[in-house]
This record gives C-alpha cells, sequence and structure tokens, in this order.
C-alpha cells in the first residue's frame, strides 16, 4: 500500500505540471491563431482532460463493469461544476462572457437532462448511445461556427511563444494529464479494494476524482493566470464531452444496465451545473464566495455518498 500512495503522489504531481504545460500551450495557440480561449478550452483542453474518463469507462463498460463507467461520468461531472469551478473561483474570481452564459453553458445543461431521461429506464442502449453522440456532432458543429464567428476576437496576453514550441507544450500537457491520471486511479482503486470500499463508492468518488484531476488542475491553473475563459470552457467542454461522447461511444459500443447510480446522484448531476449557470448570471462572474458554496456542497455531498454506500 505505500507503494501505492507513493504512485498516487507521483500521478497528482504529473497532473499538476501537465496541467500547467497545457494552459500555456493551448493559451498560446489561440492568441496566434486569432481563436477566442473559449473555444480553445470547449475543444481542445476539454478532449485532453476528458481522455482518462474516456479510457476509464470504455474500458470499464467493456469488462462487463458499466456501473463504474457511469459513476464515472457522473461523478466526474458533478465534481467538475461544483468542486472545480468552486476551487478555480476561489483561486481568482471568473469571468464569464455573455455568449458563454447564454450558449455554452446552456449545451451543458441540455446534455445533463439528456443524461437523465434516458437513464430514466435503468438503461442505456445502442439507440441512447448514438442519440447522445447526434448531440455531441451538433455541439462540435456549433462550436467550431462559433470559432470562425469570433475569430477577431481578443485573448489574454500572453509571452509570444514559437508554434512549434506551442504545440508540443499541448502534447507533452496532454499526455502527462493522461499518465498521471492514470497512474493515480490505478493506485488509488487499488488502495480502495484493500480496504474494502465498494465499487459504487469506486466509481463515484475515486475514479471520478482521479479521472477529474486533468479538468480540476487546468482549470486552477488557468484561472490563477487569468484565463478565466479556458478554465470554464475545460468545464464545460468536458462534461459536454462526457455525456455525449465518452457515454454515447460507451453505450453504442456495450449497451450499459444502470444499478450503482441513482437518480440522486443524476440529479445532483444536472443541479450542479444549472447552479454554475445561475451563478454565471450574476454580473457573468462567479465570485470566490459563490466558489465555496459550490465547494461546501460538493463535500456535504460527498459525506452523504460514503455514509449511504459503503
Amino acid at each position: 500500500m505505500i507503494f501505492d500512495i507513493l504512485l498516487i503522489i507521483a500521478g497528482v504531481a504529473m497532473v499538476l505540471y501537465g496541467a500547467d504545460r497545457l494552459t500555456e500551450g493551448a493559451s498560446a495557440l489561440a492568441r496566434r491563431m486569432n481563436v477566442p480561449e473559449i473555444i480553445i478550452g470547449l475543444t481542445i483542453v476539454a478532449a485532453g482532460t476528458s481522455a482518462p474518463e474516456l479510457f476509464v469507462s470504455l474500458v470499464s463498460a467493456l469488462k462487463g463493469t458499466p456501473d463504474m463507467a457511469i459513476g464515472n461520468v457522473v461523478g466526474s461531472n458533478t465534481m467538475n461544476a461544483m468542486l472545480i469551478v468552486g476551487c478555480a473561483a476561489m483561486v481568482a474570481p471568473m469571468t464569464i462572457s455573455k455568449s458563454t452564459v447564454r450558449k455554452d453553458i446552456p449545451f451543458s445543461v441540455f446534455a445533463s437532462v439528456l443524461l437523465v431521461l434516458l437513464s430514466l429506464n435503468s438503461f442505456l442502449g445502442r439507440i441512447d448511445g448514438i442519440l447522445l453522440l447526434a448531440g455531441f456532432a451538433s455541439f462540435m458543429y456549433y462550436t467550431l461556427s462559433q470559432a470562425k464567428v469570433g475569430a477577431a476576437a481578443s485573448v489574454s496576453e500572453v509571452k509570444p511563444v514559437q508554434p512549434w514550441l506551442s504545440a508540443f507544450f499541448v502534447l507533452l500537457g496532454l499526455a502527462l494529464l493522461v499518465i498521471g491520471s492514470n497512474i493515480f486511479v490505478d493506485s488509488a482503486s487499488r488502495v480502495a479494494y484493500s480496504l474494502g470500499i465498494s465499487e459504487g463508492v469506486v466509481g463515484l468518488t475515486i475514479v471520478a476524482g482521479g479521472t477529474s484531476l486533468p479538468e480540476l488542475a487546468t482549470s486552477v491553473v488557468a484561472a490563477r493566470k487569468g484565463q478565466s475563459a479556458i478554465a470554464i470552457g475545460n468545464v464545460i467542454g468536458s462534461n459536454v464531452f462526457n455525456i455525449l461522447l465518452i457515454l454515447g461511444l460507451t453505450a453504442t459500443i456495450s449497451p450499459m444496465q444502470i444499478q450503482g447510480v441513482t437518480m440522486v446522484d443524476l440529479s445532483l448531476m444536472l443541479g450542479s451545473v444549472v447552479l454554475v449557470w445561475l451563478f454565471s448570471r450574476t454580473k457573468y462572474t462567479v465570485e470566490r464566495w459563490e466558489g465555496a458554496v459550490l465547494v461546501i456542497g460538493y463535500l456535504v455531498y460527498l459525506c452523504w455518498l460514503l455514509s449511504n454506500v459503503v
């Protein structure tokens, strides 16, 4: 167990360093390509930080443990909206653009509502998966069309970086995020199982937390650097990727019976993104105290989950 604990620490260190490199590279690319940072956050950064969820969910479903796959996505999205946005806002108040509040966040709410509705019969089949993938295609089409519309938009100032170096930072950051989070998940899961914690709790907490480490690290680092557009775009994009792409692919490949994830978990996932939306509408800023409310809310849910499922 001591070796696993050391691996957990190493995984966290890799994730933090990777997040810093990814944020720096993505921001530099956005400035050089004259693309708004929110678009970079919604696409490149979100896709990269969602890679751990994709890997874990697909492998879990193929190995016949769908509770782990669905619990991973639901737990990750709840953590993204409450803990990650909360922590990022507590580091530095997050300024949200009107376009993000009016168009991008509602898409994340739509994806959450869609998942809740499809989960009412406690089953995600191939048709459900195809429907989710169709939603993802629509999201990507909309996001990329917005990139063309906002091509002349200004972005945060960053130090001039050569294009090849920016791309290298992005790739290095993504690689470290994926490798580091996988090391964390594997090691943390072994520690949890050795302590007798159930699979449902592992999926909703430890695995979800581990696969959300990239989002947490990337968003907090971006917020600290004053790049709140990347921070909020990363969270929104990751939530949409997790539901529409990851669960869409997983259900299409291997239909899943939902057992370990309850309507309470799904409702909180939906409620958390709605709460972020409401906070964002007030002066288009998520203040530090609002971030604290989100973090406290998540910790209360975590305590309730552990007390009821273990």
